[in-house]
């Protein structure tokens, strides 16, 4: 089954209908995402608009990007 891979933006709509009224399992079943899913992004992402989730993704990714960089590092000095 392929995994579905949701925007930073999409993300923050999904957010929005939450917040406008809308029922978790109406959101589910209209976007494709799974409850468990969408309560996992409102327990990190609440309160965050597109941009700041953006900005919090590529964060992110440097991090992971300098992570794997020092791991390298470390073992061609061992």
């Amino acid at each position: 089954m392929k995994r579905k891979t949701f925007t930073p933006q999409q993300i923050a709509k999904l957010l929005q209908e939450f917040s406008d009224g809308k029922s978790v399992a109406e959101i589910s079943r209209e976007h494709g995402v799974s409850q468990a899913a969408f309560y996992k992004w409102r327990q990190r992402y609440n309160g965050m608009d597109a941009t700041e989730l953006k900005r919090l993704k590529a964060m992110y990714a440097e991090l992971a990007l300098d992570l794997r960089v020092a791991k390298e590092i470390i073992e061609k000095k061992l």
